[in-house]
């Protein structure tokens, strides 16, 4: 039984740390541009779009098109980038091991 409460300690330190973890990548971000740099995308480590910035350029009345698909590559490659910082993370604190349903 003293086995079993180690494991319940190291479980609950892993836990302490792991929300510590997330509050702090909270406050990291990630950038994306798309377009040459015309649409600038910045998201954090809780997968939120923190800021979008669009050059004047870029925006023309008669391709809203193009300014969209700018805007959701950026986007999604920002997202993309903050899963990728989450997941290295996570590790860092996991040791390595995959727990299903943190990453």
């Amino acid at each position: 039984m003293k086995g079993m409460g180690n494991m319940m300690k190291q479980a609950q330190k892993l836990q302490a740390k792991m929300m510590k973890m997330q509050e702090e990548l909270g406050d990291q971000t990630v950038e994306s541009a798309a377009g040459g740099g015309m649409v600038n995308v910045v998201a954090n480590g809780k997968q939120q779009i923190v800021s979008i910035r669009i050059e004047k350029e870029v925006v023309d009345p008669e391709d809203v098109e193009m300014l969209q698909d700018l805007v959701m590559a950026a986007v999604n490659d920002a997202l993309a980038k903050s899963q990728e910082m989450v997941s290295s993370e996570m590790s860092k604190v996991t040791g390595g091991m995959s727990i299903p349903g943190l990453m």
